[in-house]
């Protein structure tokens, strides 16, 4: 009985420990957004006060008007889409042949491949920019997606959902006559489909989140992402209006802020499924 109570009095301290901490960190998106709707007055005499008085939801059309949020708001959408479906391809085809295909140093090359996730994204950034260069991709697109596609991680989560399919499963479809490829869209895909839509959200999120590639690659504004836009916002209104900067700031986490709400359960259930997570 008392040991119960122990492991109770302690269940109740870490849930209460972890839900401070959630406000905790859940306190600057709240002042954000509502700093988005005070006036400039109020921003200068009473920064840190809780409620805007008034409220001022013109920072918000002020914000739209003042910068092509439409099409930062495409280039990221599309280019996250396109990184997406690409790395789900390449990373589940290259699980597959990790997980299920016997060839030399398979273990080897795939550790070689996970060190390669280990390695700074800051130190390889001038050769990156030299081989793109010649590409003649600098300021598109395509140097954003094409070096996001080769996802060191994304093939280590694939790779984790594939060994749970069991392979009885995949010897009797070869027993039937099935191929390679009809063993792997037939059997083996849509059994990991749940790990796919995980794994196509975090790929999501941190394409419309990543700043540091555009700001290296992307020099003309027509070609900036959300984030990108939103630095160069800053630079220009940061010194006079902050509560237009914080409504750019507050459009800018709308779609991520769907997206992961809409797709934690997913997350967090693929991995647990997957053992990614821990016990």
């Amino acid at each position: 009985m008392v040991a119960f109570v122990r492991r109770r009095i302690g269940g109740i301290a870490l849930h209460a420990l972890l839900v401070c901490g959630g406000l905790l960190m859940l306190f600057p998106f709240l002042w954000m957004v509502s700093t988005a709707f005070k006036g400039e007055s109020q921003m200068i005499h009473d920064p840190l006060g809780w409620l805007p008085d008034p409220w001022t939801p013109s920072n918000f059309p002020d914000a739209l008007d003042a910068m092509p949020f439409g099409r930062a708001y495409w280039n990221s959408f599309y280019i996250a889409t396109i990184t997406v479906v690409a790395t789900l391809l390449t990373a589940s085809m290259a699980a597959y042949a990790f997980t299920r295909i016997e060839f030399p140093l398979s273990r080897t090359l795939f550790v070689l491949f996970l060190v390669t996730q280990m390695v700074p994204s800051q130190v390889t950034m001038v050769p990156l920019y030299i081989m793109l260069s010649h590409f003649g991709w600098i300021d598109t697109h395509l140097a954003l997606i094409v070096p996001a596609i080769a996802n060191p991680f994304a093939v280590f989560m694939m790779r984790q959902f594939i060994r749970s399919v069991p392979v009885e499963l995949e010897e009797a479809a070869r027993l039937d006559g099935a191929n390679r490829w009809t063993v792997f869209t037939r059997i083996v895909l849509p059994n990991v489909k749940p790990g796919m839509a995980a794994l196509g959200i975090i790929v999501f999120l941190a394409s419309w989140n990543s700043f540091l590639i555009p700001l290296v690659f992307l020099n003309s504004e027509e070609n900036f992402t959300v984030p990108m836009l939103l630095a160069s916002f800053k630079g220009q209104h940061g010194g006079l209006n902050f509560g237009l900067v914080l409504a750019a700031s507050t459009i800018s986490v709308v779609p991520m802020l769907i997206v992961f709400l809409i797709g934690q359960r997913k997350i967090i259930n693929s991995m647990a499924a997957s053992g990614l997570g821990g016990r």
